[in-house]
This record gives C-alpha cells, structure tokens and sequence, in this order.
C-alpha cells in the first residue's frame, strides 16, 4: 500500500526543480495536477507550518553563488509571475560582454545597442530565485514539499492507478505517474533508473565568490581565458543600486585553486585585481571563497518510461559561458509543453512517446552547447605560439564580423 498518488514527482528542489515543479501546477489543463516536490536537504522552500521569507538582505549580503539569466529563462520567470519580485530583490542587468586572451591580443565585445536590446541578460543571486520560486511554491495548493526526504528505490507497480510507479522514499512510500529527475551533476536518481552517461573530469576546480571593485562594473560582464583557465566577472548590484560589487567564477587546476583558497583574504584579491588588469580597481571580498570540482557528464538519453532527466541530471556543463541553469530551465519549458499536449489530448502523462519529443526538442540544441564549450576550452589552454596566433587573429576577426557576433549572441540570449 503506498501513502499516497501523485501524477508528477520531481526530484530535486534546485532551481530546475523548483521551476519545474511550478510550471507544471500552473499548465493550461482541464484539471490541475497533483505535484510532490522531494529534496534530500532542508531548502528554502516552503511548507504549511511556516511562513514566506522576506526577501531583503543588506548591501553587503551576498550569496556567492549566482546564475546568468538569459531572455528565454527570464520569459519563463515573466510567465510564471516571478521576474518583478526577481527583479527587485537584486538582478543586475548587463549591456555589454567583453572576452579577452590573457596571453594575448584577442578581444571580443558583445553590446545590446548592436542588437536592439535593452541587455544581454542579468546576474542574479541563486538564493534570491530559490527564494522567490519558494514563496510561489508555497502558496501553490496542488504541489507538497516533501524536504528533507529522498527516494531510496523505484519500481513499476500494477496499481488502481494503473503502470505507475513505487518509490519509496525515507519517510513514507509513494506511487506517481511521472518520475522528474532534476537532482544535479551527481543524480542518484538517474542511477537507480538505470540511464547510461558519458563524463570526464576536467581535473579543475571552479573558485566562486562576491566582491567589491574601488570602480563601477559599468554593467559590463567579463571573461579572461588565461592558459590556466578562465576567469569571469559577473556584474552585481547592491541593495541601493550601486553597481560596485561582482561575483567571479574562477577556473583552476586542483593545486593552483587549493593554493588559492588558502591565500589570506587580501593576497587572493591581489592576485584577481593583477589577471583582471585592474578592471574595477582594487577588489575586497564580501563573501566566502567557495570552490567545487568541474565536470562534463551527459545522458545517453533523457527518458524512459515514466522517467524524464532534467537540468545538470541530463547534461552538466564548463561554467565558462554561464550556460547551465539556462539550458535547464529549456528543458522545464519543452518538457511541460509536451506534457500539456499529451494531458489536452487525453493521453498518459507518463507515456514514452510525450517524453521522446522531449528529448528530440533538447538533445541536439544541449549537444550543440556543450561541444562549443569544450571547443573554447581546448583552444584556450593551447600554448605553442602558432595556436596563440591563431587565435587572437580568429578573435579580432570575428569582433569585426558583427553580424556574425551578433547572431552569436542572439543564440546565447535565447532570442531570434
């Protein structure tokens, strides 16, 4: 006997999931769906004993983790009623991307001017849209957090439900007919399912953290390739509005990147004001250093019967372009799109041929991504004097082939 039927359970309460999760509540159906939400580690979100947060922090209080919100991602955030709360709480909107070669000349600037938009997309702390997706999910009545839970095992059942699936999770045991996995990098359940991945390690580690410049960040983001790794500054605003503050994402070899977290604080930031050709003066930290490994994994497919992977559980990716949580919340939006047309037709939410338009709608766009991703990185840790020529003069021709760097970026954006 299970405790309780539900039509879709998602597991993982990132963004992605979260997303997800809030997506499907709100389909255009004819009635609404009954949505668990199961996270091993207590969250943000919200349950029906407490209350929301008040999203207010002070001009210093940093989450040192951020994501790059491009116009799709930021669409689905207006579509769901979010992106104002969003916004106010900090977003940071950036109008101009700028990447440099270290070991060279080569520079490419990307402006919205050039492209008729307002920006190229925004910088916003993670725990501010976890936040924001948490209030909304806690005042949403067809979705349960089920967090701190998390599902153990998983098997077809013959119930009155017909083809569902158990799971059995620490607490209770389930029954559903949509598996979600939007677990992360590590998915334990797309393990349990059984799907096959291919992955690497890049034998880096990525440094994250807030800082403060002595100058603005003139709402410009930057990235340096250096033949270490890449460094990114990610504009940030504060409280006020001022535009001082910028989160980095610093690409390292496990030693240099143990050699760096060890640094005291003002010799860390001594060094990232040299690699960053003092851009905004000399930097002070505001946050904590944290740093986490760099992988590439990605799933020989994202369904199976009753079974959909989602998010970095489908495919993780080099932070170098700040493209992850984007191609995640793709995912959210195709996947519900094609379940809203499997439920208006009257067809299993579950069925394996909804679930298969998903995949062919995201593999080949995630595919796409991730290879000219690790294309940039094998060019840019290229040393021999040959390939550096090469590559500052590719970069320098490509800056003044501006409709070509437009369509670029217009892709990156999500638009057309």
């Amino acid at each position: 006997m299970t405790d309780h039927h539900y039509d879709v359970v998602i597991g993982g309460a990132g963004i992605v999931g979260a997303a997800m999760a809030l997506t499907l509540a709100r389909l255009d159906i004819e009635e609404p769906l009954n949505i668990a939400l199961v996270e091993p580690k207590p969250t943000g979100l919200k349950s029906a004993e407490s209350e929301p947060d008040n999203l207010t922090a002070s001009d210093t209080d940093f989450d040192s983790r951020v994501v790059a919100i491009n116009e799709t991602s930021r669409q689905l955030l207006v579509d769901l009623q979010l992106w104002d709360q969003t916004i106010a709480s900090r977003a940071c909107p950036y109008t101009r991307m700028q990447v440099r070669d270290s070991e060279g000349t080569g520079y490419i600037e990307f402006d919205s001017a050039e492209i008729q938009q307002d920006n190229l997309g925004h910088i916003v702390e993670n725990s501010l849209v976890l936040n924001t997706l948490g209030n909304a999910i806690y005042q949403q009545t067809n979705i349960e957090s089920l967090c701190p839970d998390q599902i153990s095992s998983l098997v077809s059942a013959n119930t009155d439900h017909n083809d569902s699936l158990l799971l059995q999770l620490d607490n209770s045991q389930i029954s559903t007919s949509l598996l979600v996995a939007a677990d992360g990098t590590q998915s334990k359940l797309r393990d349990i399912c059984g799907f096959k991945v291919r992955q690497w390690d890049y034998g880096h580690r990525a440094i994250v953290a807030t800082l403060r410049g002595e100058t603005s960040h003139q709402h410009t983001a930057l990235q340096w390739f250096t033949q270490d790794g890449p460094l990114a500054f990610l504009p940030l605003q504060g409280k006020d509005g001022t535009s001082h503050y910028v989160s980095i994402v610093w690409s390292q070899s496990e030693d240099r990147s143990q050699q760096l977290m060890a640094m005291k604080d003002e010799d860390f930031c001594r060094d990232l004001t040299r690699i960053s050709e003092a851009f905004m003066g000399e930097l002070t930290l505001v946050s904590l250093r944290k740093s986490f490994p760099l992988r590439q994994c990605h799933a020989t497919d994202y369904v199976q019967s009753r079974v959909a992977l989602i998010g970095d559980a489908a495919h993780t990716i080099h932070p170098l372009a700040g493209q992850g949580v984007n191609l995640g919340l793709s995912d959210v939006g195709v996947l519900c799109e094609e379940l809203e047309k499997c439920l208006n037709s009257g067809l299993d939410i579950g069925a394996i041929e909804g679930l298969q338009r998903y995949q062919r709608r995201r593999k080949v766009e995630n595919l796409a991504v991730m290879a000219a991703m690790e294309g940039f990185k094998r060019l840019f840790e290229r040393d021999e004097l040959p390939i550096r020529l090469l590559r500052n003069f590719g970069m320098n021709q490509l800056d003044a082939l501006t409709p070509l760097k437009n369509r670029l970026i217009k892709q990156a954006m999500g638009i057309k």
